[in-house]
């Protein structure tokens, strides 16, 4: 008998805690927040959900949030409607159970839902994250640009994904 998936829910304020943890434990793939920036982001977010008690979660923006990342800021300056994945974290000890793609296949039906019909992303290519760039792949989604951000710190790779039939 298969295991019932655990649910898909809203992220709420009691989960900024664990939310964070989980977030500043992958630092170096996503980038590190503090608690009011955290805060903040989940306010502005277009999509937040967590799955099960948080072995994993997801958090979007659309092109109107009030987010100055450069990476999101790329895609403003390119396409007038989108929705833009910041992040995706799956817990360490939850990995390989297809949380991420199941938290991506909920948002693109909220996506869809809302009348978005673009959704986008960046992966690290230095340092680079292969698996991801496979997984991204896997769901669609295509290559649109490149930039080195941070000061030459890090570079990154942007994908978009069309939910036009």
């Amino acid at each position: 008998m298969t295991a019932t998936p655990a649910p898909i829910s809203r992220v709420s304020a009691e989960d900024e805690a664990a939310i964070l943890a989980l977030n500043n434990e992958h630092a170096a793939e996503l980038s590190w927040l503090e608690p009011e920036r955290l805060s903040f982001l989940l306010g502005e977010a277009f999509y937040a959900r967590r799955i099960g008690d948080l072995e994993a979660f997801i958090m979007t923006f659309d092109q109107d949030a009030r987010y100055d990342s450069p990476n999101f800021l790329w895609f403003r300056e390119r396409y007038e409607r989108f929705v833009y994945v910041d992040r995706v974290v799956v817990a360490a000890d939850a990995r390989g159970r297809g949380h991420a793609r199941r938290l991506y296949q909920d948002l693109f039906g909220h996506v869809e839902r809302a009348g978005h019909m673009l959704v986008t992303c960046e992966v690290n290519t230095d340092p680079p994250n292969p698996a991801s760039d496979a997984f991204h792949a896997a769901l669609g989604f295509t290559e649109a640009g490149d930039a080195v951000i941070h000061g030459g710190k890090k570079a990154v790779r942007y994908y978009v994904r069309s939910l036009q039939a």
